[in-house]
């Protein structure tokens, strides 16, 4: 009779060969996506990947996603960005931009400090709690947090944490204005017809912006450099890019095993210790968020829905839909404001978290 003690937990998924590995792998991130958007919560193609991976990765998986394959996810994360951007938001920034300009700064200097306490208190390392308390571009903040020195693991955490907060928040606070209960994201097409030519734009754009961000020697040069290039080519020169629903998928969920893969039981374990004070920064945000939406609608005449959806930590995803739902729901000034401090959030977040960096140092 054997008498030697059972397999350790933790070495399961090491006993499996790569291949039998990336079919377990696949089948669980199948499995939480799917689930995850039969609940209609945010980011599920992103997050059902990661929370499989994160299984896998404390029972012991050695598979990685190769490089090329994670560089190449976030060429395709940097021309959706750059693709997300309209034009149309400008008229609208120009004539409102004191407000615009006012809630942006206000709402990034709360998330910092949030941050900044967490980090000061130890509770995360390092800049690791600035990254994950930014308030939106969640998927941008944990590509580039890694290239700054944060704990990715963690910081994507935090990101995808706030980011069901918040939306679960807006759908909560809409229904006291407008009834959504009838309102549906539109279906998804998996596989649209492709359009050869603005195919052939966001391959060029991401092949061009990658190269263009290793050369730059940006930090997360294939997201950033993608982004930046992408961005002038659609505004500056009207290129439009299609991103197929079924690309973005891989792209999430190779994004996903690349951040879960890498927890171990120990990362997780400290994850789920700092947990409460996680979704104490989250709530204080979104409170905060929405005493500068009640400023704004009382001093400005704003309608309230139109205030709080537009100054929403994040969600812009979800925030779009509930904002297209109701109908005296100003969306273009929603849009704008949410579009505004996306922009300000890449484009200073990385100042911002070394500066915190230095400030706990000292």
């Amino acid at each position: 009779m054997d008498s030697s003690p059972e397999q350790p937990p933790v070495e399961r998924m090491a006993q499996l060969r790569p291949p039998r590995q990336w079919l377990v792998l696949l089948a669980l991130s199948l499995l939480f996506a799917g689930a995850l958007e039969v609940a209609a919560l945010p980011a599920a193609l992103l997050i059902g990947p990661m929370l499989a991976a994160i299984l896998a990765g404390t029972n012991g998986a050695t598979v990685r996603v190769p490089r090329p394959l994670f560089g190449s996810a976030q060429a395709v994360v940097g021309c959706l960005v750059a693709a997300s951007i309209s034009a149309d938001i400008f008229p609208v920034f120009y004539k409102e931009w004191p407000l615009f300009l006012g809630a942006v700064i206000a709402t990034v200097a709360a998330s910092s400090l949030l941050g900044w306490l967490i980090s000061r208190w130890r509770i995360l390392p390092g800049t690791t709690a600035v990254w994950g308390s930014s308030p939106g571009a969640a998927t941008a903040m944990v590509l580039m947090a890694g290239a700054f020195g944060a704990d990715q693991r963690l910081v994507a955490f935090m990101q995808y944490l706030r980011v069901i907060f918040v939306s679960m928040t807006a759908a909560l606070i809409a229904r006291m204005w407008v009834d959504t209960s009838g309102i549906e994201a539109p279906a998804i097409v998996w596989f649209p017809a492709i359009e050869w030519m603005a195919f052939a734009a966001m391959l060029a754009v991401a092949l061009v912006g990658g190269l263009l961000g290793r050369l730059c020697r940006l930090p997360s040069p294939f997201f950033l450099g993608t982004f930046i290039f992408g961005t002038i080519v659609h505004l500056g020169f009207g290129v439009e890019m299609q991103l197929p629903q079924w690309l973005l998928a891989v792209s999430y969920a190779l994004i996903g095993w690349s951040i879960g893969l890498n927890f171990t039981r120990p990362i997780l374990r400290h994850a789920t210790r700092a947990l409460p004070q996680i979704i104490g920064s989250i709530v204080a945000l979104i409170a905060f968020c929405g005493g500068m939406a009640f400023v704004i609608s009382r001093v400005l005449g704003i309608d309230p829905l139109t205030a709080y959806l537009a100054t929403s930590p994040g969600g812009m995803d979800s925030v779009a839909i509930i904002a297209a739902a109701a109908q005296n729901v100003d969306i273009s000034f929603v849009m704008a404001l949410q579009s505004a401090r996306f922009l300000v959030v890449l484009l200073v977040g990385p100042s911002v978290a070394r500066l915190v960096a230095r400030s706990i140092k000292e």
